[in-house]
């Protein structure tokens, strides 16, 4: 489990995380969201103990993770994939690791071919894509089998096998017990892929739950409605308030509503004998209320004039 309590960190004048507050559970992938300069790679860090926090505290299984011994064994993490020694091959990088951190190592065959990477172990990693970067960097984060994994952008570069593999491998090990931790800017496959959500702005918590209850806070809710007499219904809808938009290609039989709810959509059809096919609530999407519910703290706008 993490455990971040009231965790500042200054740099400067500057403000990067302010009294940030969440708990990462074991057993769930959780996501951690936020627009850009939000705080979440300064977070990760002050949780792996790379920096020191101003204030508050960072805890990995109770304690903070600079008090575990041989850490790969407590925590594996990915922050950074090209932040590795181009001239080692595969094998020596992980090598060095499962040494240092008291790891056997036979476990290194064991995450290079789990990742992938079996064919390519003796390859010098100044030669890898960025794609076989983040698979050696998934690697490293499992080699000393631990209970907390961490990772920040970690399918950057891959193909399409590749983030279903990283989507079934982060679900798997939370379905193990783990506390999986994942930080990524693609909201269709943190939709996919997470339980929870964490998301964070400007430094501060904003949200701390489901995908599914985060999503439905937003505004932006529609009812699609199915009807023959498209026509009849949108002049009945649009003169009750609504906004009404064609769902679908031109001269399509199913309308976007929004602006009325469903049961008052169908109550109007029924009084004018308005035949309807279909009536269901569309809820926005997770990239949908991310971008709601966190426009506010967006920090670097594209387009905006001084």
């Amino acid at each position: 489990m993490i455990e971040v309590i009231e965790l500042t960190k200054s740099y400067g004048g500057k403000t990067a995380v302010d009294q940030l507050s969440f708990t990462v559970r074991p057993g769930l992938v959780t996501g951690f969201l936020g627009p850009n300069g939000a705080g979440k790679t300064t977070t990760l860090r002050v949780i792996l103990g790379l920096d020191a926090p101003t204030g508050g505290t960072a805890a990995v299984s109770g304690v903070p993770f600079r008090s575990h011994p041989r850490g790969l064994r407590h925590v594996g993490a990915l922050l950074d994939a090209g932040h590795v020694h181009g001239g080692r091959t595969a094998t020596a990088h992980l090598t060095a690791l499962a040494r240092s951190n008291g790891i056997s190592t036979l476990r290194v065959e064991e995450v290079l071919g789990e990742v992938g990477l079996a064919e390519v172990a003796g390859r010098r990693i100044g030669t890898f894509s960025l794609g076989m970067k983040q698979r050696l960097g998934i690697a490293t984060a499992l080699l000393g089998d631990p209970p907390v994994l961490m990772f920040d952008e970690p399918i950057n570069g891959m193909d399409p096998e590749g983030v279903l593999w990283v989507r079934l491998l982060f679900r798997r090990l939370a379905a193990e017990g783990r506390t999986v931790f994942l930080s990524s800017h693609l909201m269709t496959e943190m939709e996919q892929t997470a339980d929870q959500l964490v998301v964070i702005g400007q430094g501060r918590l904003i949200a701390a739950e489901s995908v599914q209850s985060f999503a439905a806070r937003s505004t932006r809710l529609s009812v699609i409605v199915g009807t023959p007499q498209a026509a009849e219904l949108t002049a009945l809808l649009t003169a009750a308030g609504a906004s009404v938009e064609p769902e679908g290609s031109p001269g399509a039989e199913r309308l976007a509503v929004t602006g009325l709810p469903a049961d008052r959509i169908g109550a109007l059809a029924f009084e004018h004998r308005i035949l309807l096919h279909e009536l269901a609530i569309r809820r926005a999407s997770l990239e949908e209320a991310f971008m709601e519910l966190t426009a506010d703290s967006v920090e670097y706008l594209a387009g905006r004039s001084r």
